[in-house]
């Protein structure tokens, strides 16, 4: 098994930003991709950014202004967030699964922190 943690989220003004954090313990060694996830009230969970050894993908939406980087040596995850708008306003999840590959779809993850609120002020 795996436990995450996510920090990190909060309240800017659009422009601003902000990095997340993710901590993994458990069989975190065990890991091949990790990705981040969000989502807004009354919308589904969509992908945002994945990593899956040294390879990183991004939503459309994201690309250029989203940066996700793995540490592997103290089991965390983070995406650095720049020019932030009002519609990346979200909660934010980090995800975890054993094998590698990009992969977008959040049902093909195993593993999930509990979320962390970004707010995105106009």
């Amino acid at each position: 098994q795996v436990q995450m943690v996510e920090s990190g989220g909060g309240l800017v003004q659009a422009g601003g930003s902000l990095r997340l954090s993710c901590a993994a313990s458990g069989r975190a060694f065990s890991i091949h991709a990790m990705a981040w996830f969000r989502q807004s009230p009354g919308k589904e969970r969509e992908f945002v950014a994945g990593i899956s050894g040294e390879a990183t993908f991004y939503a459309d939406s994201v690309k250029g202004r989203f940066t996700i980087s793995r540490d592997y040596d103290k089991s965390t995850l983070s995406l650095q967030m720049t020019n932030l708008k009002p519609e990346d306003t979200a909660v934010y999840y980090c995800a975890a699964r054993y094998t590698g590959g990009r992969d977008t779809q959040f049902p093909n993850y195993n593993f999930w922190g509990q979320g962390t609120q970004v707010t995105v002020s106009a």
